[in-house]
């Protein structure tokens, strides 16, 4: 590995300081994504308001250590994912077995469910005082499995797959001293595959940087983009699992005369072939956008946030634009479903696109800034990184580190939990 520039962290004095690693597939310096942004908020929050030190281990070009002060940034040399070459895969589990070694955290937060989760397993088994804890932000299963399986060959293969994956799932998580979701339901699937240790971490937004006053009135016109209807945005992955596809299709069918516009932040796999296929249409693809500020603009000076994302597990850019003042047109199901509830937006059938249009028409000629005022309202009331990360500190990882210390008495595994039964979401 190649050092950068400093030595060992040092933390300031203060009531047992720890050090925490973050452990991630699920890293873009340019994709953009939720465990990205996650990341760099936690960063923030540890370094300013804990005594604690933070390692962050993610897929890089090249082996690379980078520390300041009390954070560490460890790039471990990963090829591109095929498909999604702004994401990477480490495969190379010896050299984050090496880092985890080195350092020797105290607890390390697994933030992806392939491969890593089991260096991490691994070396808790070399290292019984380390605990362990895992992000289920995705229903992996369910969310990714099916889908593609069943897309490639038939639902009942699919079917197979994701049993499969939640055999996986369980052997997997339930080495884990504590898990954590992003919703009640997902707890719920997680019991009923026996893994107990679970609970709800609502991530946060920035209120401050995605707020209504960063409006700006000349932003479409800097854009090129004509008509005086609805400015409609995105922000997000370019790809198939975002059905980034369907917004073009929304798009065509509004009517004419509205005179919407719409602007697409983001890159991924579909967004060259979706540039060709909205040639002459009053749409602009920024790519990812790498300043917070700049999206924070786009965001205040549209109108509508739209996405058609069916498995979203959280919505942090759903959150980022309800902060920004917008109302949400999207699809019922997932967590888009907690994130818009009544009056904040619309909702509408999966891949039902001409819905979704009428409930662009619909919100445009409602009161549709008063929805975007009581949008901002509810994430003010709602939603924080500081809470975000209160929780996680003073409960999550509490209960991790108790449940590590029983198992270094048992010599076993965790302890479990009793959770009533529910039936397997097969």
């Amino acid at each position: 590995m190649r050092l950068d520039k400093g030595d060992s962290p040092e933390g300031p004095s203060g009531p047992a300081p720890m050090l925490i690693c973050d452990l991630t597939q699920s890293y873009s310096p340019a994709g953009g994504g939720g465990v990205s942004t996650y990341l760099r908020e936690k960063r923030d929050y540890i370094l300013a308001k804990t005594p604690h030190s933070l390692l962050q281990i993610v897929p890089g070009p090249e082996d690379k250590i980078v520390v300041n002060g009390r954070h560490i940034w460890a790039e471990v040399g990963a090829d591109p994912v095929r498909g999604s070459p702004n994401y990477r895969f480490i495969l190379r589990t010896k050299i984050v077995r090496e880092l985890l070694a080195r350092f020797k955290p105290d607890v390390v937060e697994s933030l992806c469910p392939w491969v890593l989760p089991w260096t991490a397993i691994h070396h808790r088994r070399a290292h019984p005082e380390t605990a362990l804890v895992a992000a289920y932000s995705t229903d992996f299963p369910n969310a990714h499995v099916y889908r593609v399986a069943s897309a490639k060959f038939g639902s009942f293969l699919g079917k197979g797959f994701r049993w499969l994956s939640y055999g996986y799932a369980e052997i997997t998580y339930r080495e884990f001293d504590w898990v954590y979701t992003l919703s009640d339901d997902v707890c719920e699937v997680l019991a009923a595959h026996n893994v107990p240790r679970t609970s709800v971490l609502q991530l946060g937004v920035d209120i401050d940087m995605f707020h209504p006053l960063k409006r700006d009135p000349a932003f479409r016109r800097d854009l090129g983009l004509p008509g005086d209807g609805p400015l409609l945005v995105y922000a997000g992955r370019i790809d198939n699992e975002k059905r980034a596809d369907r917004l073009i299709d929304l798009f065509r069918r509004l009517p004419p005369d509205l005179g919407a516009a719409m602007v697409l932040i983001g890159d991924g796999k579909l967004r060259s072939r979706l540039m060709d296929e909205s040639a002459g249409l009053p749409i602009a693809f920024m790519g990812f956008v790498h300043d917070r500020a700049v999206l924070a603009r786009t965001l205040a000076s549209s109108d509508i946030y739209v996405s058609g994302m069916a498995d979203e597990t959280f919505g942090i850019s759903i959150v980022e634009a309800q902060a920004a003042g917008l109302p949400v047109v999207g699809v019922a199901s997932g967590a888009m479903i907690d994130r818009v509830p009544p009056g904040l937006g619309l909702l509408g059938p999966v891949d039902d696109t001409q819905q979704m249009a009428d409930n662009v028409v619909a919100l445009w000629h409602g009161d549709h800034q008063a929805i975007g005022k009581a949008a901002r309202a509810h994430v003010e009331a709602r939603f924080s990184w500081d809470r975000t990360f209160e929780r996680l500190l003073s409960d999550i990882y509490p209960k991790a580190l108790q449940s590590a210390a029983a198992r270094r008495i048992t010599g076993g595994r965790p302890q479990m939990v009793a959770r009533p039964a529910i039936a397997p979401a097969i």
